[in-house]
């Protein structure tokens, strides 16, 4: 699919619990397998790719929740750190998420890859944008078209 999409479209590396939803412009796939394993992959793709990049963000709740109340929290929270890598996240509430992603739906295409993990607010969302032009330069056009 990654080369059909663009800029505005989103990505989401989902947990087991994540809702199916309705909205024509959400395909949802099962793909199983180890959340950190299929995020490591797509984030491997977009790297490659040459017309877009990842901004990723994620459950702001991930940080508040304990080891005792979601055992393996931890170990996750550790290894999601590593699978990013130098790849700076946002961290946003995960309602806030949901409502950008399902505005974004509304017009352009969302492709969630639903894994097997258990454990709560481990969604990784990557909103895409253009590799190849960014907000300077478009601000910069704009400034220039204005005069």
């Amino acid at each position: 699919a990654l080369p059909k999409l663009g800029h505005r479209n989103w990505i989401a590396v989902v947990d087991s619990a994540y809702p199916e939803q309705v909205q024509p412009g959400v395909t949802i796939v099962y793909v199983g397998g180890d959340q950190a394993e299929i995020l490591d992959a797509v984030l491997k793709r977009l790297d490659e790719a040459k017309h877009v990049r990842p901004e990723v963000m994620v459950d702001a709740e991930l940080a508040g929740v304990s080891e005792e109340a979601a055992p393996g929290i931890e170990a996750y929270r550790t290894r999601l750190k590593g699978v990013l890598g130098a790849r700076e996240a946002q961290s946003v509430a995960h309602e806030k998420i949901i409502g950008e992603m399902g505005k974004a739906a509304e017009s352009f295409r969302v492709l969630v890859l639903k894994t097997d993990l258990t454990l709560p607010y481990t969604s990784v969302f990557l909103r895409l944008d253009c590799a190849y032009w960014d907000a300077k330069r478009e601000a910069d056009l704009r400034k220039r078209l204005s005069k």
